[in-house]
This record gives C-alpha cells, structure tokens and sequence, in this order.
C-alpha cells in the first residue's frame, strides 16, 4: 500500500476491549488479526474515550501510517444508542453506569481526535459486514438477521444490503427482544434478568452476561459438585465454553438454553423480515468446529419457519470472527467519507 493514501480507522468497543482495524482506498483491510486494547467501560466516560483513542494509535502503529492519512474514523459500541452515538437514557449492558445515560459517545471520541467520527451500533456494524462478507455481489438485493454474542447480544437487520436503522438509530437491537420462555426453562428455573431492566428478553439468556447473572448461578445449583462451584461466578462463566467443547453435562445444558433463545429470536424475525438469511457470530461460535456445528444445528432446529421460507434461507457464521464490527463500522464511515 502507498504510503501516501488515505484511510478510515475503524474501532469497535465491547464491554472489555477496544479492536482496530484499518480501511484503504482499495477496499482493503490492513490488519489482518485482532489488535485489542481494555476498553475500561466500567471505569467511566474519560477513561473509556482514552482508550478508544489508545486502539486508534495502535491501529497506526501496527500499519505504519501517519494520522494526517486518516480521513475519518468508524466507530461502533454496544447499544442502545441512537443513530448519532448518544447511548440510551436507560444505560445498557455495557454502559451500566450512569454517567454513560444519554452520553455522545461519538462526539466524544471526535473531540479527543480532532477527526471526523461516524457512529454504528456494533450489531449493524458487524451485520453489515456479515452480509456484505457472505453475499457479496449480491448483498444488495438480499436480506438477513444477525444475532452477535459477546458480554450482551447485539444484533442487525439488513434489508437489500442496508441496515435498518430506525427511527432513532436502535432498530435491530434484537437482545432486547422478548422471547417466549416456555420449554426454554427449566420449571423451577427463575425468569432471567437483563441488565437493561427487562425480564426475559434474548440477551438475559444469550450472553456472557445472561450466563453470569441467570444461566450459571442455576445450573449450578443442580449440579453442587461440579468444579465450577470452586471459582468465582466471573471465572467459571469464562471456563464454560471449554468445558462444553469437551462434553461437560452442565456447560451443554446452558449453551443449549442459549442456542434455543437465538433460535427463538430468529423465528420472531422470520415474521417480521423473512431474511434470506441468518447468522451468528460472537464467542461462542469461535470454538472447536464440532462445538460450533452442534450449537448452530440447535439455533436452526429451533427457528420456526414455513416451508416456504425453509427451502430458501440459509444459515451460516458471522465471518471474521471478532474483526467484523470494526470492520462493519470501517465500511460504515467510508460510505460517508468516500476515500
């Protein structure tokens, strides 16, 4: 790559850490691994905007440009938030203190640069390079549904290859969705709580977060000697996924519950959208391939669908891993300065 061209940044933060990509006038993206950096969210607004720009220095650093080549920044966070980057009254999972309610995140970090900063939800960021990823020349004339897993759920509706932003910027916010608990739950299971105040909606069970609050501290209850009774609930919700890679009984039966809640929340799409397709990304596909197979075989068998749709849609993995929502939100700058 020419020394001399310009470029878009592109940072995704997430509830622990901050990524970075780089976007080159040739459509390329320079960074090709995950470059992360703690995104200090709960440490309050100051220390999270410097950490934002922490990743951004990396991100040049690691590609050996110089900040004058940066015509803009992309920018995704966890929602809700409104299309402007102001996050929700109400908090969220990730901004659960208060000083986050109604903060412009985007202003922010714009300020702190001193460039121009575009604002995606992460779910639309990294749904929109799912589709573009999967479909590619045709992703304008297809529609899909994604559900991201990370500390909370996020998600993105593409219809002809644009994201449905809404009103206010917080369409597609698919964690906080009701989903219908019946069958899901155990019959003495208590209904899950989000963090964002809701009872029972996608994220409060298909999330790291859900697994910490509602999913673990239950399943271990019925299972009072398993090896995770001995670690903190923070550590034993981080081991989980290890464990079901290895067949663990209780790791399978939380994932399980987690992988019927996705397909609950895609059946809920199908008669709202009708996607051509469905996908799912976040941790808890980035495992073992049978692992991976088993869990998006589940999300299938438990999304509804006539069968008309069945013999049309397709479901398949958020590609890239981790790199998609600050790829997504790279994408989403440079469609509004062209480079």
């Amino acid at each position: 790559m020419s020394q001399h061209g310009s470029v878009i940044v592109g940072i995704d933060n997430g509830g622990t850490k901050n990524n970075v990509t780089v976007l080159d006038a040739e459509g390329r993206f320079l960074i090709d691994s995950m470059i992360e950096v703690p995104s200090r969210v709960t440490e309050g607004t100051a220390l999270a905007i410097a950490a934002m720009e922490e990743a951004f220095l990396l991100g040049l650093e690691r590609t050996a440009l110089r900040r004058e080549q940066v015509v803009a920044v992309g920018l995704d966070t966890p929602g809700p938030a409104t299309a402007e980057g102001v996050i929700s009254s109400r908090g969220s999972t990730n901004f659960a203190l208060e000083e986050w309610w109604g903060f412009d995140v985007r202003s922010a970090l714009e300020e702190r640069l001193g460039l121009p900063v575009v604002y995606t939800n992460d779910g639309n960021a990294a749904a929109a390079y799912a589709h573009h990823a999967h479909f590619g020349m045709s992703a304008n004339h297809r529609s899909s549904a994604s559900a991201i897993v990370g500390t909370g759920l996020g998600g993105g509706v593409i219809e002809h290859g644009a994201v449905v932003a809404g009103a206010t910027g917080m369409a597609g916010e698919l964690g906080h969705v009701h989903i219908p608990m019946h069958g899901l739950l155990e019959a003495d299971q208590p209904l899950p709580r989000c963090n964002c105040g809701f009872d029972g909606d996608a994220e409060s069970v298909a999330s790291l977060t859900g697994i910490r609050n509602n999913l673990l501290p239950y399943w271990l209850g019925r299972y009072p000697t398993h090896e995770l009774n001995a670690l903190p609930i923070d550590q034993a919700a981080k081991a989980l996924r290890s464990l079901a890679e290895a067949g663990d009984e209780l790791a399978l039966h939380v994932f399980r519950q987690q992988a019927m809640a996705i397909g609950r929340l895609f059946t809920i799409m199908a008669n709202v959208t009708d996607p051509h397709a469905y996908f799912v990304g976040g941790g808890v596909v980035e495992a073992a391939p049978h692992f991976r197979d088993w869990f998006l075989d589940l999300v299938r068998d438990n999304t509804l669908l006539r069968s008309e749709q069945r013999a049309v849609v397709e479901f398949s993995l958020v590609t890239d891993l981790d790199m998609a929502g600050a790829r997504g939100a790279a994408v989403a700058a440079r469609n509004v300065h062209p480079l």
